[in-house]
């Protein structure tokens, strides 16, 4: 696994940084300071890659909707298949919450 090359005291500290936050606002102010924008959006496209890769659409569909490039749909599809599993543990938390907050 990769995961053990990227252990190390200034990423716990970070990751520890992170999980202090406590809402979305403060996840706001905290990336805001901390990432560009770009490093923020592209983040945020590969977790939306992920959502589409799972629910089964193109990558002529995702490349369109997300404007994420061929290379980076398939490095998220293959997070997705050979991964940590990461992807898959968050997209699932991500719709538990939305069931529950629609019922």
């Amino acid at each position: 696994m990769q995961i053990d090359k990227l252990r190390g005291q200034h990423l716990d500290q970070l990751f520890d940084a992170i999980l202090t936050l406590r809402d979305r606002e403060e996840c706001y102010r905290f990336f805001d300071d901390i990432a560009t924008i770009s490093e923020i959006q592209a983040l945020s496209q590969r977790l939306q890659v992920a959502k589409m890769l799972r629910e089964g659409y193109t990558y002529q569909v995702i490349e369109k909707e997300t404007s994420a490039s061929t290379t980076t749909i398939s490095r998220v599809k293959k997070c997705l298949n050979y991964g940590n599993d990461a992807y898959e543990m968050i997209l699932d938390r991500l719709q538990d919450d939305d069931n529950k907050s629609d019922g």
